[in-house]
């Protein structure tokens, strides 16, 4: 059990049976009436937050919330096949489970999976990844005085825009959160 005035950002807890993440929280003192505490809390499974008001010092249980690193093996039909690193079961996983990072998904590429009394809640995506270029137009000498930028296709088939000096072949990172293009690599 944790107490309502131990919250601190990234916390978590249960509530209604569901994992939540303290995302913001303030402890409040009014001059009449007894403390309370308002956070607001990112459901852990499907993302969404919450605002709720608790008192001082109630107590609530504490979630547990299991990472392994897994290890991403193939794309089978509607599933993506994972390999826990330390026991080498294989796992399916949905679009669902993935989310958005499934466009930048490598073959061989290990990421942190979340585990909730378990079951697997979500997939943590590397803040950036480095990918091949594998189709975008060819770039014209004295384009990158523009400061434009054009499509690029990468190896797992995710289209970013990228700067017109960068050719099929190059590597490049990407930001996976908001799919732009950073440096190359």
């Amino acid at each position: 059990m944790i107490s309502t005035n131990d919250f601190k950002t990234g916390v978590s807890v249960e509530i209604d049976g569901d994992a939540y993440q303290v995302v913001e929280f303030q402890h409040v003192k009014p001059g009449k009436g007894s403390p309370f505490v308002r956070a607001k809390m990112r459901n852990v499974r499907t993302g969404g937050v919450i605002e709720r008001t608790f008192n001082a010092g109630e107590k609530l249980p504490k979630a547990h919330l299991d990472r392994r690193d897994m290890q991403y093996l193939y794309h089978d039909g509607d599933a993506y096949i994972f390999m826990d690193t330390e026991s080498y079961d294989q796992m399916p996983l949905t679009d669902e489970q993935i989310g958005d990072g499934k466009k930048y998904l490598k073959e061989e590429m290990t990421l942190s999976v979340l585990f909730f009394q378990g079951a697997i809640i979500g997939v943590d995506m590397p803040g950036n990844v480095i990918l091949e270029v594998v189709d975008t137009e060819p770039g014209i000498k004295g384009d990158t005085a523009s400061g434009g930028n054009k499509p690029a296709t990468l190896e797992t088939g995710a289209v970013v825009r990228v700067p017109f000096f960068i050719n099929v072949g190059d590597k490049i990172k990407v930001n996976t959160k908001t799919d732009e293009y950073l440096e190359r690599a």
